[in-house]
């Protein structure tokens, strides 16, 4: 099996060539002294620990589990041991709020670094970006009371968050909620009720965990509107931000044996009469919840993007090692039996296609991360809100795209090795479990198709369609005189003009029958992924061709992604025609059957 490597030279590419985050983060006084320099250092260190800390405990993580024992979890050798020096190295505190402990780094600097934990080793990542995006909402949100007491411990590593969506009952549909909270003389909360799939809700790395729970006050109004957030410790603190030795009523009742990611404890929680705090106002919990979802859910897409890397890595390598048959062209080593079987052009489909989805899904990743950035750091107001619009309409396709190209490239890695592929000690069958995983939790991906098609299209009449589009005309006016990327501009006002002529058929259909919203949906999500995939294979190109070398990347680095992106352009790009056939044969066909059919 080989050894992870750390992508350090494409992160490096797309940092500062593609993006140019000197310049971006210069813009802004908050990122201001996050420098090239310090990025390179902190990348550097984090690719290190990626692969001498995380993934050496990956395999032998996944094959023994979490141990569930009267209500204790405990985690695989090694996790524990892992955790503290991953907290001690304060990567718990990277993005966190200044004033409490945090050292306020920008997402996209957190989501290079994410991407490589997921690739190491998926289950330990899940813990910590659980934390990170606890300690978020809870920033975002929670009274200064909440935030003294509680954030320095989580960004200490000390404890760590979790949030508490999903109940038996109701999963993506969070409206139907059952568990209560009852509000006490003192200003607290007695939570009550049952949580499923709880990532990280217990578990031996630290002394305390503190779950971020939705729940429903008495008098609280029917649905979505209804629900608000609490704040619920494993272990009491006082006011201090210390324990005070008591135990809450909060407690682990199992834990799921799963296909994947084995060696992170997914939990059914028991709430009885558990004290919680109020975080924001109430009633308005899901609307403070989205602000971890977000960042959740582009972690799912780091996820993807992370198992795929570590596939192609793997598949790579065995396609220049692993002898199998004759070139078509003739031998290419004569004094051998066979040629290794990266000269057959199906092996090198697979590896180009897994190639170039990534590097795709790793642009995307740190574009939507940029936005994210501009909205919470910017100065001008007028450009926050706009990256939030951005970030709306972008999130739902990166997490979604993201992880259905990382599954697709674990298979193609997988088939790459052949038999060898199926078995575990080459790690590929891991990571087919691993990565499936990442297209259906923190809102399985039909539902993000559903949530782009109908919330952010056709509900906002294509506005922030409108947006994304001006940021490509921008793009494309910034190249128009280099003659050397036309072909690449073309290919992108192709896939302008086939997602504009997608959002036209549903806006106008939609509003005489709704089903055309749904069955649209999956395939329009597609179609934009594709798009935006080509939009930065565009930006790639561009910094090749630019020359700039900020990087340092060598010549024979930039003439790969020349041909990686010309493999995308012409190999992958094309499946657009065929999506927009499927968006525009309407609904009627799935909708024909009778339910008694099915």
């Amino acid at each position: 099996m080989a050894a992870y490597r750390a992508p350090l030279k494409d992160i490096q590419f797309l940092l500062n060539d593609v993006f140019d985050v000197g310049q971006l983060f210069a813009s802004m006084p908050d990122t201001a002294e996050v420098t090239e320099d310090l990025i390179s250092a902190i990348v550097e260190e984090a690719g290190k620990i990626a692969e001498g800390l995380l993934a050496p405990i990956n395999q032998s993580g996944d094959q023994e589990s979490c141990h569930f024992v009267d209500g204790t979890v405990t985690t695989p050798k090694g996790f524990k041991e892992a955790y503290k020096a991953y907290a001690e190295g304060g990567w718990s505190s990277l993005t966190g709020d200044v004033n409490y402990g945090g050292q306020g780094m920008p997402k996209m600097l957190s989501a290079v670094i994410e991407e490589m934990s997921f690739a190491a080793n998926s289950s330990f990542a899940l813990y910590t970006i659980l934390n990170t995006g606890a300690t978020l909402t809870l920033s975002s949100h929670g009274s200064d009371e909440l935030k003294k007491r509680y954030l320095p411990k989580m960004y200490a590593g000390t404890w760590t968050g979790t949030m508490c969506l999903t109940e038996p009952h109701a999963g993506t549909d969070l409206g139907m909620i059952k568990s209560k909270a009852v509000a006490q003389a003192d200003g607290s909360y007695l939570i009550t009720g049952t949580k499923i799939f709880i990532t990280a809700g217990e578990h031996d790395l630290t002394e305390n965990i503190i779950h971020l729970v939705l729940a429903k006050l008495p008098d609280a109004r029917p649905g979505a509107r209804g629900i608000s957030l609490f704040l619920v410790p494993k272990f009491q603190v006082d006011d201090s931000g210390e324990l005070n030795g008591i135990r809450n009523g909060v407690a682990c009742g199992s834990i799921e044996h799963k296909m994947g990611i084995k060696a992170s404890a997914t939990c059914v929680m028991n709430f009885d009469s558990a004290v919680g705090y109020l975080v924001g106002e109430a009633n308005n919990g899901l609307a403070h919840m989205f602000t971890m979802m977000n960042y959740e859910r582009l972690s799912m897409g780091l996820q993807g993007n992370g198992l795929a890397d570590s596939s192609y890595q793997i598949a790579a390598e065995y396609a220049k090692e692993r002898v199998q048959g004759r070139a078509a062209t003739g031998p290419q080593l004569p004094d051998q039996n066979a040629d290794p079987i990266l000269v057959h052009p199906d092996v090198r489909r697979m590896l180009l296609t897994m190639r170039a989805n990534i590097l795709g899904g790793r642009a995307l990743s740190l574009y939507a991360a940029s936005q994210l950035d501009i909205s919470r750091f910017h100065p001008d107001v007028a450009q926050r809100a706009k990256a939030e619009k951005l970030v709306a309409l972008l999130i739902p396709v990166q997490k979604a795209y993201c992880t259905d190209r990382g599954f697709e490239a674990c298979v193609l890695g997988q088939q790459v090795l052949g038999g060898h592929g199926y078995v575990a000690e080459w790690g590929l069958e891991q990571n087919v479990r691993d990565a499936r995983i990442a297209q259906i939790y923190e809102g399985a991906n039909g539902v993000q198709a559903l949530d782009l098609m109908g919330r952010k299209t056709v509900r906002a009449k294509g506005e922030l369609l409108d947006i994304l589009s001006g940021e490509i005309d921008e793009f494309v006016a910034s190249q128009i005189d280099a003659q050397s990327m036309k072909p690449y501009l073309d290919a992108l006002h192709k896939c302008r003009e086939r997602l504009a002529e997608a959002t036209s058929i549903v806006l106008a259909r939609s509003s005489e029958d709704p089903n055309e919203i749904g069955a649209a949906s999956y395939s329009y999500m597609e179609l934009m992924g594709l798009t935006l995939y080509c939009f930065m294979w565009a930006r790639i190109l561009a910094a090749v061709n630019g020359g700039s070398g900020t990087a340092g990347f060598d010549a024979s680095y930039a003439d790969s992604l020349v041909k990686i992106g010309q493999f995308f352009m012409q190999r992958l790009l094309p499946r657009g025609e065929s999506l927009l056939a499927e968006i525009a044969s309407g609904a009627e066909t799935l909708m024909a059957m009778d339910a008694e059919q099915f």
